[in-house]
C-alpha cells in the first residue's frame, strides 16, 4: 500500500506537468483546429533556455519568468514566419509543418547544446525528502507541483479574467462569430503559439528538475498527446485532468509491470513506462474517440 501511495501521489504531480503542457496544446488546436506535433521540442527548449539562465547565475524564479519571456518571442516569431502565410491551407498541410518545426527547433538544440545529461547546479529544491509516514516524496516532486498549480490557475483566470482570453476562447468556440464581433483572428493565432511556448517552456524545465536534461525530454513532452487524447482535443479543462491521469498511469506502469516476473522470468523486457500512456490513448480512441469532454461533431451529407 505505501508504494501504491507513492507511485499515486508522484504520478499525480508530475501529471501536473504534462497538465501545463497540454494546456498549450489543447489551446492551439481550439484555435486553428492543428496538432502542434512539435510540442516535445518546445518543452526541450524551455528546459534549455532556463538550464542557461540559471548557470548565469540567476535566481530560479527569474530564470523561469526570462523564460517565460523568451517562450512568448519565440511562440510569435514561430507563428509569424511559419504559420501565419499557411492561413486558409489545408489543415494536413500545417500540421506537417509542425513536423518539420520538431526536427528544426531539436537541430537548434543540438547545434548550440551538446547531447550529455545537463543537471541544474547547484540543485534548484532542497534533495532531502518529506517523508508521510512510510511514504517518501522528493522536494523536486512536491515544489514542481506547486508551481504547476500556480501557472494553471495563472492560465485559467487569463481566460477567464481578461479581454484578450476571453478573445482567444470567443474565437476558439466560434470563429466567424469573434470575427464578426472584431476580434483579429491573427492575434488569436499568435497569442495561442505564445502561450503554447510558455506552457511548454515552465514544463520543461521543470522536468528538467526531475530528471536532468538531455533529449528525452523531448519525449516526454510528446505525453502530452495521450493526455489531450484522453481529456478531449478541445478541452481545457479535459487537458488538464488528461495530464495527471497521464501521470498517475505512467507512473503506476513502471512500479509494477516494468518489474513484473512470472516464474523467476521477467514478463516485460522493459519500457512499459514510456508505452503505457500510448495504449490508453489507442484504447480512448477505439471507446471513446472524442475524449473524456471532447466536443462530439456529427456530419450529415
Amino acid at each position: 500500500m505505501d508504494i501504491f501511495l507513492q507511485l499515486i501521489i508522484t504520478g499525480f504531480m508530475v501529471g501536473s506537468i504534462y497538465a501545463l503542457v497540454a494546456l498549450g496544446w489543447t489551446l492551439i488546436y481550439k484555435s486553428s483546429g492543428v496538432l502542434n506535433l512539435a510540442m516535445g521540442e518546445l518543452t526541450l527548449i524551455g528546459a534549455y533556455v532556463s538550464y542557461t539562465f540559471y548557470m548565469w547565475k540567476i535566481p530560479f524564479p527569474l530564470a523561469v519568468v526570462f523564460t517565460l519571456i523568451i517562450g512568448v518571442i519565440l511562440g510569435l516569431l514561430t507563428e509569424r514566419i511559419f504559420l501565419r502565410p499557411l492561413i486558409g491551407e489545408p489543415t494536413l498541410t500545417v500540421i506537417m509543418v509542425t513536423v518539420g518545426l520538431s526536427f528544426f527547433f531539436r537541430g537548434l538544440i543540438f547545434l548550440f547544446f551538446n547531447t550529455d545529461t545537463l543537471v541544474f547546479t547547484p540543485p534548484v529544491f532542497p534533495s532531502e525528502p518529506v517523508r508521510l509516514g512510510n511514504v517518501v516524496i522528493g522536494q523536486v516532486y512536491i515544489w514542481s507541483f506547486i508551481a504547476a498549480l500556480v501557472l494553471l490557475a495563472v492560465f485559467v483566470i487569463f481566460f477567464q479574467r481578461t479581454r484578450w482570453g476571453l478573445a482567444i476562447q470567443a474565437t476558439a468556440d466560434d470563429e466567424m462569430a469573434a470575427l464578426s464581433l472584431g476580434v483579429s483572428a491573427k492575434f488569436v493565432y499568435a497569442a495561442a503559439w505564445a502561450i503554447a511556448f510558455m506552457a511548454a517552456g515552465v514544463g520543461g524545465t521543470l522536468l528538467g528538475n526531475i530528471n536532468g536534461i538531455n533529449i528525452s525530454i523531448g519525449y516526454l513532452g510528446l505525453l502530452v498527446l495521450p493526455a489531450v487524447v484522453i481529456g478531449g482535443l478541445n478541452s481545457v479543462p479535459g487537458a488538464i485532468v488528461g495530464g495527471i491521469i497521464i501521470g498517475v498511469l505512467q507512473n503506476l506502469a513502471g512500479g509494477y509491470l516494468d518489474p513484473l516476473t512470472i516464474a523467476g522470468f521477467k514478463v516485460f523486457p522493459g519500457g512499459v513506462k514510456d508505452i503505457f500512456p500510448y495504449v490508453v490513448m489507442t484504447i480512448m480512441l477505439l471507446v471513446k474517440p472524442y475524449g473524456l469532454w471532447g466536443w462530439i461533431r456529427i456530419e450529415r451529407v
